[in-house]
């Protein structure tokens, strides 16, 4: 039986990525060590960084006046790193809640400086991306969550920064390379890796130029990008294995025809599911049409009443694993990354139907 494994993170990753994990994980490139053995002063790993850093600017056809960094600590790290290198000592920062990640993003600037939440759709449970909220013109950057793992809202359309010299920063850990964007508008973009581009361990940090030193704050070593774009990500060891992962699913997403295939592929993955949750009778959709996530789809019982563990059963028996609903939500969710093929979809779906008919009978 197929197995299709619709978790929000770590997720599933394409099967050539597993096979070159493997392969390389006991001999890379044929030197008879494995990639975790190699030095990463090593010809063999500083080439494979390069080479990953190089295939992101070409998918997201970045400007030249980026840099590309490998970092561990994942989006939750970022949270803080932000603050440190945008913020002086009493600065402030203007924040968009949409969810669990950009409220926790708010609060870590609150131990460094001032974030202050200008909008939030908190009260709704987070059903929708906020559209109206007046921007604070000494504001050092805007920081949004481009798309929100748990409640399942994205952004079609990104704010413009109104104060002046403002950044505006994303973290875009759950829906980095499922989509063309444009970089340019971005003083900063990061992403766990875990969700779309990789396995857990790495986070991929886009940074302009420009805001690269220009910290008035002591900040610690670790937490300065100066550090890590001074020495190419590698001031201290870093993951690896992590980033060979990430390389060869960027080589992936190449193979297929890049971002534009890639978008082309999630947006007809998200339209059907969303077609079904709308004619199914069982099962409905909380989050608002304009604001919907192509990556991760919560729906929920028609009928609150209806035991979510029935249609989870339901769906493990047929290899749908992990739509458990995060605890906040409840019911289900189907994360719809990137290595999640069109078939798994449609089992989803074939599922769906059939527990519908069953509950006629």
């Amino acid at each position: 039986m197929k197995i299709y494994n619709f978790s929000a993170g770590p997720a599933c990753l394409p099967e050539t990525v597993l096979q070159a994990v493997k392969d390389a994980a006991i001999d890379y490139l044929g030197s008879g060590m494995s990639v975790m053995e190699m030095s990463h002063r090593s010809r063999p790993i500083v080439d494979l960084f390069e080479t990953a850093s190089s295939r992101v600017k070409d998918l997201l056809d970045i400007p030249s006046n980026y840099h590309i960094l490998w970092l561990q600590g994942g989006a939750s790290l970022q949270f803080s790193m932000v603050p440190f290198n945008l913020l002086s000592e009493n600065g402030s920062a203007d924040y968009i809640d949409t969810g669990s990640w950009s409220f926790k993003a708010a609060a870590e600037c609150n131990k460094l400086g001032i974030g202050k939440i200008i909008a939030s759709s908190r009260d709704s449970n987070y059903t929708f991306i906020p559209k109206e909220y007046a921007q604070n013109f000494d504001s050092s950057y805007l920081h949004i969550t481009s798309n929100n793992t748990i409640y399942g809202t994205q952004y079609n359309k990104f704010p413009e920064v109104e104060s002046d010299g403002g950044i505006l920063v994303a973290d875009m850990s759950s829906d980095i390379l499922s989509r063309r964007i444009d970089v340019s508008q971005f003083g900063i973009i990061y992403a766990g890796a875990q969700k779309n581009i990789g396995p857990a361990g790495v986070t991929l940090v886009i940074i302009r130029d420009d805001i690269i030193g220009n910290g008035n704050r002591e900040i610690p070593t670790m937490l300065n990008y100066e550090t890590h774009v001074a020495k190419n990500s590698m001031f201290n060891t870093p993951p690896v294995l992590s980033v060979f992962a990430v390389n060869e699913t960027l080589k992936w997403i190449e193979d297929l025809g890049g971002i534009v295939e890639v978008e082309k592929k999630n947006i007809n993955k998200a339209e059907k599911l969303y077609e079904e949750i709308e004619r199914n009778s069982i099962f409905t959709s909380l989050i608002s049409k304009d604001d919907r996530s192509m990556m991760n789809i919560p729906f929920v019982h028609t009928d609150q009443s209806m035991e979510d563990y029935q249609f989870l059963l339901f769906c493990d028996e047929r290899g749908l694993k992990t739509l458990k609903g995060h605890r906040s939500v409840g019911g289900f969710r189907a994360s719809l990354y990137n290595a999640m093929p069109e078939e798994g979809v449609d089992a989803l779906i074939s599922a769906m139907q059939e527990f519908e008919d069953s509950k006629k009978l």
